[in-house]
């Protein structure tokens, strides 16, 4: 797997320049890899690596929040360092401009008519792009689009 050899290569290179916080979230995710291989009795695929990622940044996301409600700005500091390193991980995100170009197309493509419909344009286009768009943001810029119909 092309992303768990980035990962090890990416340990490697911490150890050598003994970047602790590195190393430390290298392992974790490494440690997480193999525990959903083990569960999976296989390698994973590209998509459920990028779930793992996903839900280690929405971990760090709420540590960062805790964090800063109790004044805890060195811990608050190592998340931050350790959520940008988690990103480098997930494949590019849609532009705004290209996800309302997506969204156009989606509606059109499944001939959706109303707000209650969103559902399936939300699923279309998360199935089409996995890994690059946000979910909470792709679902805030499909409502406003509905909503105008």
């Amino acid at each position: 797997m092309e992303y768990k050899s980035k990962i090890e290569g990416g340990l490697k290179e911490a150890l050598k320049s003994r970047d602790s916080i590195r190393v430390s979230l290298l392992r974790m995710l490494l440690a997480s890899i193999k525990n959903k291989e083990v569960e999976k009795l296989r390698a994973l695929s590209e998509d459920e690596f990028f779930a793992i990622v996903k839900t280690s940044i929405k971990q760090h996301l709420e540590s960062i929040e805790s964090f800063k409600k109790g004044q805890r700005q060195d811990l608050v500091d190592k998340e931050e360092k350790e959520l940008e390193m988690l990103k480098e991980f997930l494949p590019a995100q849609l532009s705004e401009e290209e996800m309302s170009r997506e969204i156009d197309g989606a509606i059109k493509e499944l001939e959706v008519k109303s707000q209650k419909e969103m559902g399936k344009v939300i699923k279309f286009l998360m199935e089409k792009y996995p890994g690059r768009i946000d979910g909470k943001v792709l679902s805030q810029m499909v409502l406003k689009r509905l909503s105008s119909l």
